[in-house]
């Protein structure tokens, strides 16, 4: 019986990487056409800009296209990352505790290295750390006289 259910838990196995590989490289494929997209209109609309205040619209529209381009490129290197834990066999096991990451936050987030409870630690952690940052700074920040 042993046998039996070793080998089912190989075929799930294979399947499961089947599909989380073509989900991350669908995700990759619609990131780098977006970016591919952005990087062919930029010129484009350099040339269509027409007075000082178009200009100026046209800097801060470019400034949060190449932002988001960034993002975007960072993602994508995430989306790498996982795909070699995906080979490795790491991927979708939680990087903090060792248990499998939920499929929907896989769907959602598909480079994400903690699950749901490790990732909300972290952030309380992290947000508890900015508050106190915050708070030194407001005792240390001289008020000014009303």
């Amino acid at each position: 019986m042993t046998r039996g259910k070793t080998t089912t838990q190989t075929a799930t196995n294979r399947e499961r990487h089947r599909i989380l590989k073509a989900m991350l490289e669908a995700r990759r494929d619609e990131i780098q056409s977006k970016l591919r997209s952005r990087r062919e209109t930029l010129p484009a609309e350099v040339a269509e800009v027409k007075d000082p205040e178009e200009q100026s619209v046209h800097d801060f529209v470019q400034d949060v296209e190449l932002a988001l381009m960034e993002m975007k490129s960072e993602t994508l290197a995430k989306i790498d990352e996982a795909m070699i834990r995906l080979d490795e066999g790491t991927y979708g096991t939680c990087a903090e505790c060792g248990q499998e990451i939920a499929e929907a936050r896989l769907e959602a987030v598909p480079f994400a290295l903690l699950c749901r409870d490790c990732q909300q630690k972290e952030e309380e952690v992290r947000d508890e750390a900015n508050r106190s940052d915050r708070s030194f700074f407001k005792e240390i920040t001289p008020q000014a006289s009303r």
